[in-house]
C-alpha cells in the first residue's frame, strides 16, 4: 500500500520559503540556499542519492494549489505521474493543457485517496506547507522528510505555521551530511 510522504527541506527556524514568496517570485528571497544539499540536479552519490531516489520515484504528487500555480502546475509533468492539488475553486484555464494535473474539490481526504489508489505501491510525494498542515490535521498524511539545513532565515513561510493540535512523530530515519540533516518521521496515530 501507498504512504504519504511529505518532502520539505526547512531551515533550522522552520522556514520552507524566504520573504517575498509569491508569482514570479516562487520560494521566495534566497530560496535556493534551502535546497544546496542535492546540488546540481544530477543524483548525489553517498547517503543522499538514496534521498534522490525516493523524490524521484513516486507514484502520485498531492500538492497545494499555491505551490503548483507558482510552478504553472511544472508544465504538467512531475515524474509523469497524476498531480492531485486540493481546492475549492476550480482551476485556471491552463490546467486544460495539463491532463495529469487534477483539481479535487471536496477535500484533503478525498484527494489522498484518489493519490493513493494513483500511486499503487509507490509513495505520494506532498508538497506545500499549507497542504501538509490540513493532511497532518485530517489525518491522512502517513510521514514527513524533512532536510534540515543549518541556516536562520529569520523571516518567510513557515512549515508548521498552524497546527490544530500537537502532533506525535517517531523518527524512521536520520542521515546526517555536511549541507544538511535529512530525518525521516512517522506520524503516529
Amino acid at each position: 500500500m501507498s504512504t504519504s510522504v511529505l518532502f520539505m527541506s526547512m531551515s533550522l527556524d522552520g522556514y520552507i520559503a524566504g520573504p517575498n514568496d509569491e508569482v514570479g517570485n516562487p520560494g521566495g528571497d534566497d530560496f535556493m540556499r534551502l535546497h544546496e544539499w542535492y546540488g546540481d540536479f544530477s543524483r548525489p552519490t553517498g547517503p543522499v542519492g538514496q534521498l534522490w531516489d525516493e523524490w524521484n520515484a513516486p507514484g502520485a504528487i498531492l500538492a497545494g494549489r499555491r505551490t503548483v500555480e507558482q510552478v504553472d502546475h511544472w508544465g504538467g509533468d512531475n515524474h509523469g505521474v497524476a498531480i492531485f492539488v486540493p481546492s475549492h475553486r476550480p482551476p485556471g484555464p491552463s490546467v486544460a493543457n495539463y491532463p495529469l494535473v487534477k483539481y479535487v474539490s471536496d477535500g484533503i481526504e478525498s484527494a489522498m485517496a484518489q493519490a493513493k489508489a494513483a500511486a499503487g505501491d509507490r509513495d505520494v510525494l506532498m508538497l506545500g506547507a499549507y497542504t501538509a498542515q490540513r493532511a497532518l490535521e485530517a489525518g491522512v498524511l502517513d510521514e514527513l522528510q524533512i532536510h534540515q539545513i543549518p541556516v536562520l532565515f529569520g523571516g518567510g513561510r513557515r512549515m508548521f505555521e498552524v497546527l490544530p493540535s500537537r502532533v506525535e512523530l517517531e523518527i524512521v530515519r536520520v542521515i546526517d551530511t555536511p549541507e544538511a540533516t535529512h530525518i525521516r518521521y512517522r506520524v503516529r496515530r
